[in-house]
């Protein structure tokens, strides 16, 4: 076996077309976009490039045929934010091969060890979390949701034979959007609309920069401090909003308000992979014009809640089931959805686990975050639990 640096556009065509390969005969295996991929690796459009780095390789067999690929990056925010210097792999792929598989894990290794790395967590992404991040571990009868990786059940036992070793769990709940609100969260909701000083609302007939604001206001207060998070810009917040401008559905991005103050929001957009199923990986021109024709016809029947927060200083008044009630009142009577999928939660943070169990949502598939130390004699810790 050979393996080989991605430095030219023939190595780097190799290393995205491989997963074609390894997916050949998967039908529920749904390509990620080349575009969101390449977007990963080109510093002019990936600011984590500003205080990290990134490389690739591509293995090949004795014959030449390209069995194996993977990426490794250095983020130091992200390794500071950890215990010991800790790098990242990810845009892991291989053939059923634990020696193919070691010697792609051993490059990576050898790679951020002289970039004075301690660990390495994978699969992961050299960016944001909601996309390619973790091992799907359970639930491979599933088409894929979009952003979210997918992976042949053996991978499994590829990275825990070489001995890395699970950091967290990743949750992804599922919930079928006709079941009514449980009766104590209509309740509450029925209890917090009483009360004039709070409110809740979808962000039909507003600009996105308002809801861009409203947004950093209630990720801040939610997340900032916790696990790496960092405390979001109004930049980041407008950023966020004008990428989702194409495919939001503003009738499901539903904000909570106290005292005219952003404290909680419900963010969903339609499963773009029932849409990109149709465009094969590629979003040139002939797929826009796929996607665009689906995006009208309303193809999606399933809605993901990618991102579900609630201010901290607001957690148990019930805000989060006042949010599923006002759009199973309000909403749900006149949609084409079915059903929901929540973005992953992770198991160090039981709290938001147990919103999403009593708003009736079950566990739908399971991934995991992998975390390798290099010094094999260090104890091993899982992520801290929230509390």
């Amino acid at each position: 076996m050979d393996i080989m640096q991605v430095t030219d556009r023939k190595s780097e065509r190799e290393f995205f077309q491989l997963p074609r390969f390894i997916y050949a005969d998967d039908p529920n295996w749904i390509p990620h976009l080349v575009q969101d991929e390449k977007k990963v690796f080109d510093p002019k459009k990936n600011k984590v490039f500003r205080h990290g780095t990134a490389v690739r390789w591509i293995l090949k067999d004795d014959t030449g045929k390209t069995i194996g690929r993977i990426a490794a990056f250095v983020n130091k925010k992200y390794s500071k934010s950890m215990k010991q210097p800790t790098g990242g792999v990810g845009f892991f792929e291989c053939i059923n091969d634990q020696k193919a598989a070691a010697l792609l894990f051993d490059t990576a290794k050898k790679w951020l060890e002289e970039k004075d790395m301690e660990a390495m967590d994978g699969p992961i992404n050299f960016g944001e979390k909601n996309m390619f991040w973790g091992l799907l571990i359970e639930n491979f009868t599933d088409p894929n949701s979009y952003g979210m990786n997918y992976h042949p059940p053996y991978y499994k036992e590829l990275l825990e034979e070489y001995g890395f070793k699970v950091y967290y769990n990743q949750l992804v709940y599922k919930r079928d959007l006709k079941l009514p609100a449980q009766e104590i969260f209509v309740r509450k909701y029925r209890a917090l609309m009483a009360d004039p000083e709070y409110s809740v609302g979808d962000i039909r007939g507003k600009d996105l920069d308002t809801v861009a604001e409203d947004f950093r206001t209630v990720y801040n207060n939610a997340w900032a401090g916790a696990h790496g998070f960092k405390d979001m810009s109004s930049l980041q917040a407008k950023k966020v909003m004008q990428s989702l401008k194409p495919v939001i559905d503003k009738k499901f991005v539903i904000f909570a308000y106290h005292k005219g103050k952003p404290i909680a929001f419900y963010v969903n957009i339609p499963e773009l992979n029932e849409i990109f199923k149709h465009v094969n990986g590629n979003l040139n021109w002939w797929g826009k014009l796929i996607f665009l024709y689906h995006k009208l016809k309303k193809t999606p029947s399933t809605m993901v809640g990618i991102v579900f927060g609630v201010d901290r200083a607001y957690h148990g008044k019930g805000v989060e089931g006042a949010l599923i009630a006002w759009a199973g009142e309000f909403l749900v009577p006149n949609t084409n959805y079915s059903e929901t999928i929540l973005t992953w939660i992770g198991d160090f943070n039981p709290k938001m686990m147990h919103v999403a169990e009593n708003l009736g949502a079950e566990v739908f598939r399971t991934l995991a975050t992998y975390r390798f130390l290099f010094d094999r004699e260090k104890p091993f810790e899982r992520i801290p639990v929230n509390k």
